[in-house]
């Protein structure tokens, strides 16, 4: 029995389980597919974009280094939180360092909420998608039970197909899962690898703006 003759024999509960699992696996591939070739690219724009601010003369044609190779916007955020607000505000009252550590923190945090855009979805049919499954084997064991005890006569040739085709579903929850939990951790790991890049250069660029005057930083 393939799939469709198995859905077209099965109930409404049977059906929707089958789409929500379709819909779960469809959505990971997306996410996927998607944030394999960001991160790769993301990657190379970050290390294409530090390498040219520091062979910069100043931070204002390190900025404009930077703008040409990151595609992503991971950096130039970085290089334009250091411009200091105008002064009558709180963000104004502390020193520069404390200034400097705020500014490249919140672009920082902005960063890494765009290479990490996808994980909570990844992480979700990873967890979910197994249970779902399995709901729909509970389901389809129910049901074929329910048949088969209609039927009169049981053999274990009656119990053998049905109970097997609703097994079915627990293996397709587990399709689902594994390949989004495997995405969910090497993606990861990439998007750790980033971070620590953008962590580094971000304290870089911090000590860079503290030991230069402002004029000499600025060309």
């Amino acid at each position: 029995m393939n799939a469709l003759q198995l859905l077209a024999d099965g109930d409404a509960v049977s059906r929707l389980v089958a789409i929500v699992l379709l819909g779960m696996s469809a959505s990971s591939w997306v996410i996927i597919l998607w944030k394999t070739w960001l991160l790769r690219r993301a990657r190379l724009d970050v290390a294409r974009s530090t390498a040219a601010f520091w062979q910069a003369a100043d931070l204002a044609d390190g900025q404009r280094k930077v703008q040409a190779f990151d595609r992503s916007a991971l950096v130039a955020p970085l290089v334009a939180a250091t411009e200091l607000p105008a002064g009558g505000t709180l963000a104004t009252a502390g020193d520069k360092s404390q200034q400097l550590t705020r500014l490249l923190r919140e672009a920082l945090h902005a960063a890494l909420l765009r290479l990490q855009y996808g994980q909570v979805l990844l992480a979700t049919v990873g967890a979910t998608a197994p249970f779902v499954g399995l709901l729909g084997t509970v389901w389809g064991i129910y049901h074929a039970l329910v048949g088969i005890s209609s039927a009169g006569q049981i053999t274990i040739d009656r119990i053998a197909g049905p109970v097997g085709e609703a097994l079915i579903m627990t293996a397709a929850g587990l399709a689902v899962a594994i390949p989004a939990v495997l995405a969910y951790n090497v993606l990861g790991r990439m998007i750790g690898r980033i971070e620590a890049d953008l962590e580094g250069f971000a304290r870089d660029l911090r000590e860079l703006l503290l030991s230069l005057p402002a004029a000499a930083a600025r060309g």
